[in-house]
């Protein structure tokens, strides 16, 4: 009988000990997967896009920004979290057949200019200067918001480029240039001042790939459309108008991102395959020694599309209020206001001694700084 008894007790401690190490094991995986939830520090993502050449015959160029523009909006990040810079304006051009629209497909059917483009910087506000002011935040206390970029150690940054360039620089406007150098130092200032967390660079110009060389900062990811010594050509070349429509490098990398939804789980690795030298017949490079994560687990979302961090549960939530408890708390504070005693509007404004303060304030202040009172008839100053 005492065995059997001292039996049930050590089987019922172990059982308690059981249970006690499920219990602990459960709550520590809550609490890595709690953990790995928030620990990463992407909380939102930015769009910098800048067509920098001007003219009729660069309209190719800003149907490329224009078209990127359309994909990361459709992806999810808004116009406030999109800077977009277009040197010219080819939707009001007068060479343009069908003003207000511009096109990246010779089919015509897709107007990438659309009814809600908002361009930030427009005409000849986009210059070397802006771009690295608004890059580094280095702009002047009066500039709207829409021309900030108002990033933050959680960002993650796309930055799209498209235009003439060469071996180690990009053409503004065909007046000046930004180098690869001055690219690389803006970056490193944004890295010193935490502006980002993850900065994905794409460039699609001539020698793109001269444009990434000399980056020095961590976390950076670049994409370029052609190598050292090589020219980006392109395009879906349309008659009616004159002018190639797109560049072949962004032409087949939109392709790609059209297959993209919110929710898709395709990595980087797949975005560097879109353009073989079959197809862009420039070589199109990237640069991932910079970058701290393995690309094949860097989603196209993380930079393309808005975050959405959602946590799953299977427990039940109560999103009912429960009304005899919401009865019961508006009957108290209806009872409590009653038993308090109203006050008068007198003893809520006391106009009558406001008024009677201030005129005696009034008479006070004639007295001391006016000439001498008249105390009598017969007695003058």
């Amino acid at each position: 009988m005492v065995a059997s008894c001292f039996l049930r007790k050590c089987l019922t401690a172990l059982a308690g000990l059981l249970l006690l190490s499920f219990g602990s094991l459960a709550a520590s995986q809550i609490e890595d997967q709690t953990e790995q939830f928030f620990r990463s520090g992407h909380t939102n993502n930015w769009a910098v896009l800048v067509c920098t050449s001007r003219f009729w015959f660069n309209y190719r160029h800003v149907a490329n920004t224009l078209s990127v523009y359309r994909s990361v909006k459709r992806l999810g990040i808004p116009d406030s979290h999109i800077v977009l810079m277009l040197a010219d304006d080819m939707a009001c051009n007068p060479r343009n057949p069908k003003p207000a629209t511009v096109f990246s497909h010779k089919n015509m059917e897709l107007n990438v200019y659309g009814d809600d483009v908002e361009v930030d910087y427009r005409s000849y506000e986009v210059t070397v200067e802006n771009f690295l002011r608004v890059l580094t935040g280095r702009i002047p206390p009066s500039t709207p918001r829409s021309k900030r970029l108002l990033s933050d150690d959680r960002s993650n940054i796309l930055i799209y480029m498209t235009g003439h360039g060469g071996n180690g620089f990009l053409k503004f406007q065909d007046s000046e240039e930004i180098t690869n150098i001055e690219l690389a130092d803006a970056f490193e200032q944004m890295w010193q001042k935490r502006r980002y967390n993850e900065l994905l660079f794409i460039i699609d110009t001539c020698q793109g790939a001269s444009m990434y060389e000399r980056f020095y900062s961590p976390n950076i990811m670049a994409l370029a459309s052609s190598q050292v010594g090589e020219d980006s050509l392109s395009h879906q070349p349309d008659p009616a108008i004159g002018v190639h429509l797109m560049d072949r490098y962004t032409f087949y990398v939109l392709e790609f991102l059209e297959e993209i939804n919110p929710a898709s789980q395709t990595n980087m690795n797949d975005l560097f395959q879109v353009c073989p030298k079959s197809l862009c017949v420039s070589t199109p490079g990237h640069r991932t020694d910079l970058f701290q994560r393995d690309p094949k687990n860097v989603l196209i979302t993380d930079f393309f599309g808005s975050v959405r961090k959602v946590e799953i549960t299977t427990e039940t939530i109560r999103l009912q209020p429960d009304l005899g408890n919401m009865e019961s708390r508006y009957k108290k504070e209806w009872m409590d206001e009653e038993l308090m005693e109203p006050l008068k509007y007198a003893e809520q404004l006391p106009v009558a001694q406001i008024i009677h303060q201030k005129l005696a304030f009034t008479i006070l202040f004639r007295i001391s700084f006016s000439t001498p009172v008249v105390l009598g008839s017969s007695m003058r100053a």
